[in-house]
C-alpha cells in the first residue's frame, strides 16, 4: 500500500469565535473532608476509588451548567468534570488540573492521566504555561503573554489532533457546514442507542465504532483515520469502564450514558442535548484505577471484533492505507504490549503529515512520558 501523508487541515474554530469568559476561576480546590482519590497538585493519588462523586456535602463540586461564555468540547467526560468544577468551569484548564481531575473524578490511574494530559497539552495547548482549552482555540488565554511562539493553540477540538473522524456523537469536521466537530449530535446518539438497545457495553460499541467508520468513510471526502484515532477506541471504552456506577462493575445503561452525554428524549424517538453533561445522582467512581495496561487492551477489545483499516481518502474513490511504526498496510498490531509502545510513539511523533515537535516541546513530552513507558519495556526516545 502507498504510505499515506495525511492532509491535516487547520481547525476553523478560531479565536474570534471561541467563547470568552473574562472571569477565569480555576478548578475548585479539594479539602481534607472531600479528597476523593487523594490526587492533588499534579501528584499521584491513592488509586483507591469507589467514592461518591461529587461527595455528599462537597458544595464546591456540585453541578453548574456551562454559561454562554464557557468553552466545552468534544469529550463528554471532560465536559462533565468542568461542569462540576473539577476542571476550570470556563473550559481553560491546565496540565495539573487534568491530572487531578481524571484521577479524582473517574479513578483513572496516574499513568493514564499523565498520558492523556501530555497528549492534549502538547498537541493543542501550551507546555510552558501548562494550559489547554477543552474545546476551541483560546490561544490568547493559554499561551505565554497570550501569544504562542509555536503557532495557534487550537484546543481539544482541533481536527486530527485529539478530535477525529468517526466520533460516537460528534460530526466529522468536514461534514459540518461550519466545522462544528464538538457539539452533541442527537442523530448520532440515536444511532448509537439503536445499535446498543440501552446497554452500551463492549460488544455493542465495537459494532457501533465500525458502523461510524463505514459511514464516515462513505460520506466524508476528506476522511482520515490516523494513528491518533486509536484513542477513540479508548474513549468509547469509557462508556462501560468509567461511566457506570462503580465503573466497570456497573451497568452502562441509557440513563447513565444520557447523563454523561447530556442527552434527553426529544419526544419523537430521538435525542437532543439538554444543556449540560453531569455525573448521575448517587454515582461512584470505579474501585480499581483504570491503568495504562487496561488502556491498551481496550483498544484491541473494541477493534478486533470489527477491524478496519487506518488511512485516508486521498482522491475520489481512492483510499490509501497507512504505514506508521507497527501499523502496516493500515492494520494495527494485535498484542497489547506493542499497542502500548505504539501509544508512546504516537505521543512523541512525528505523525504522518505532521511536523516534528519542536525540541523544547519534545523535551517536555519525553520528560513526562519516558518514566511511564520505560516500565512497559518501550524503547525511549532520547534527545
Amino acid at each position: 500500500m502507498v504510505e499515506l501523508q495525511a492532509q491535516r487541515m487547520p481547525n476553523e474554530r478560531r479565536q474570534s469565535t471561541c467563547p470568552f469568559n473574562s472571569k477565569h476561576v480555576g478548578a475548585a480546590p479539594y479539602s481534607s473532608q472531600h479528597s476523593y482519590t487523594g490526587a492533588k497538585n499534579g501528584l499521584p493519588g491513592t488509586g483507591v476509588g469507589g467514592v461518591s462523586v461529587p461527595a455528599a456535602g462537597d458544595t464546591a463540586h456540585q453541578y453548574e451548567p456551562p454559561g454562554a461564555n464557557d468553552i466545552r468540547g468534544p469529550c463528554p467526560g471532560l465536559n462533565v468534570l468542568a461542569n462540576h468544577h473539577f476542571l476550570s468551569h470556563d473550559g481553560i484548564s491546565s496540565f495539573t488540573e487534568l491530572l487531578d481531575a481524571l484521577q479524582n473524578g473517574f479513578n483513572v490511574n496516574y499513568d493514564v492521566a499523565v498520558f492523556l494530559a501530555v497528549f492534549g497539552v502538547s498537541l493543542t495547548g501550551d507546555s510552558i504555561t501548562g494550559k489547554v482549552s477543552i474545546g476551541c482555540d483560546a490561544t490568547s488565554r493559554t499561551a505565554v503573554l497570550g501569544q504562542s511562539l509555536l503557532g495557534r493553540e487550537e484546543g481539544l477540538s482541533a481536527h486530527n489532533k485529539i478530535e477525529g473522524d468517526t466520533s460516537l456523537t460528534r460530526n466529522d469536521f468536514f461534514l459540518s457546514s461550519n466545522g462544528d466537530n464538538y457539539s452533541f449530535n442527537g442523530t448520532l446518539f440515536t444511532m448509537m442507542q439503536e445499535t446498543c438497545h440501552g446497554t452500551f457495553d463492549r460488544a455493542c460499541l465495537s459494532l457501533y465504532k465500525s458502523q461510524r467508520y463505514a459511514q464516515s468513510r462513505a460520506d466524508n471526502g476528506n476522511f482520515f483515520f490516523g494513528p491518533e484515532t486509536l484513542l477513540s477506541y479508548v474513549a468509547a471504552s469509557f462508556l462501560y469502564e468509567l461511566f457506570p456506577d462503580y465503573g466497570n462493575e456497573g451497568t452502562p445503561d441509557l440513563a447513565v450514558i444520557s447523563s454523561f452525554f447530556g442527552a434527553e428524549s426529544d419526544g419523537q424517538g430521538g435525542f437532543r442535548f439538554n444543556g449540560g453533561e453531569r455525573f448521575p445522582s448517587n454515582w461512584h467512581n470505579r474501585r480499581v484505577a483504570f491503568n495504562l495496561a487496561n488502556f491498551a487492551s481496550e483498544i484491541l477489545e473494541l477493534y478486533l471484533p470489527h477491524p478496519v483499516l487506518l488511512g485516508g481518502t486521498t482522491a475520489p474513490g481512492r483510499f490509501d492505507a497507512l504505514d506508521f511504526q507497527s501499523i502496516k498496510d493500515g492494520k494495527i498490531p494485535v498484542d497489547a504490549a506493542t499497542i502500548t509502545c505504539l501509544l508512546y510513539q504516537i505521543a512523541t511523533g512525528p505523525l504522518p503529515g505532521a511536523v516534528s515537535l519542536p525540541t523544547q516541546l519534545l523535551s517536555w513530552v519525553l520528560g513526562k512520558l519516558n518514566p511511564i513507558f520505560t516500565n512497559f519495556g518501550c524503547p525511549s526516545q532520547i534527545l
